[in-house]
């Protein structure tokens, strides 16, 4: 059996990915690869990370890859049987994509953080924005998370994943901790996604300069 993994290994999607692997036990091969060099991903039709290949199977996008990875291989399960459970996590993967990508890495963790460590110069207009919005990712994600299978403490479901490493980049910026603690329900959920084995040893470290 073959399994790949082509990321570049500060994207927030690869770091999903590479959890979700890590969570269901699938040994890989990783493959660095630079989506923001002049051609991108020459695999990929968008240029873009992370790509993923099984014994020849290529496919991207990271809510399709960890969704495979689940169902494809042994191990825990990273999805609840109830019907009205999964469609929970695929709504809560949908707000991570749409709504939470966006303000809480690309704009708060690239222009408070990334940027400046890769020694360029943030825009601080972006950041703003991003605290701007913030509040209102982090409520309606507080409001999702309740006692019956959805993102519970100790059961780690494909919608932890997804958020997990979104709000550890976004955490690095000072300001989100008080933006954090005022979403009680994903202030507890974060204390204990944040220090699972899988999410320590799969976090970038990112270059200091």
């Amino acid at each position: 059996m073959s399994v790949e993994l082509n990321g570049f290994r500060y994207s927030v999607y690869t770091w999903i990915a590479r959890l979700a692997l890590l969570e269901k036990g699938v040994a890989y091969q990783a493959i660095e690869v630079n989506p923001f060099s002049e051609s991108g991903h020459p695999a990929h039709p968008f240029g873009k990370v992370p790509l993923f290949i099984h014994d020849g199977f290529r496919l991207y996008e990271t809510a399709a890859i960890t969704k495979y990875v689940d169902a494809a291989f042994p191990g825990p399960s990273l999805m609840p049987k109830d019907v009205q459970e999964r469609a929970r996590i695929d709504q809560i993967i949908c707000i991570i994509d749409n709504y939470a990508y966006w303000p809480l890495v690309r704009q708060l963790f690239a222009h408070g953080i990334f940027l400046k460590a890769i020694g360029q110069s943030p825009d601080q207009a972006e950041f703003a924005a991003g605290m701007k919005a913030a509040p209102r990712v982090l409520s309606a994600l507080d409001a999702l998370i309740c006692d019956q299978g959805v993102m519970q403490t100790g059961q780690v479901s494909l919608a932890d994943i997804h958020l997990g490493p979104v709000i550890s980049y976004s955490m690095m910026v000072p300001e989100m901790t008080n933006l954090l603690a005022a979403c009680d329900r994903l202030s507890d959920w974060w204390r204990c996604i944040a220090a699972r084995p899988g999410m320590l040893t799969t976090k970038p470290r990112l270059p200091v300069v």
